[in-house]
């Protein structure tokens, strides 16, 4: 009986978190898109996001994936508007990027939460992002996303 109580709670967990585990990340292609209430473009726009916003896809009705984001919201996204690009998110209030991957390195600028960054590299705890705009910088993992 134990056997069978153990393998059960297993497939439940298994079918909870299956559309996370299996979901694919993705990032923003254009400068803009329209994230909608629904698959198809007679749904209402819901918000707009930047080139590089990454999003995690849990589900693909025909051309339109629905997706989550890092800060937990759910939209419909056309399929011709996202790229398998290595990015991240500002998920902190302040975030600061320097020029090379440590605090002891100059900060360049700094950013607030949401501002989506494209990878170019990683070095240990630190990732070299270039924004949309072209500004480059190093970035702790631990503020974004």
């Amino acid at each position: 009986m134990k056997t069978y109580s153990i393998f059960s709670i297993s497939i439940v967990l298994v079918i909870i978190f299956s559309s996370t585990v299996f979901a694919e990340r993705l990032s923003v292609a254009p400068s803009i898109a329209n994230i909608r209430s629904g698959p198809g473009t007679g749904y209402d726009v819901l918000w707009q996001v930047a080139k590089y916003h990454p999003i995690l896809v849990l589900k693909k009705t025909g051309a339109w994936y629905h997706f989550r984001d890092f800060e937990d919201d759910k939209g419909w996204i056309h399929k011709s508007l996202v790229r398998k690009i290595s990015t991240v998110i500002t998920n902190k209030n302040k975030c600061n990027l320097r020029s090379g991957p440590g605090t002891k390195f100059k900060i360049l600028f700094t950013t607030e939460k949401g501002v989506p960054f494209k990878i170019l590299k990683r070095k240990g705890n630190w990732i070299h992002v270039q924004h949309a705009d072209g500004d480059k910088g190093w970035i702790h993992k631990s503020l974004v996303w």
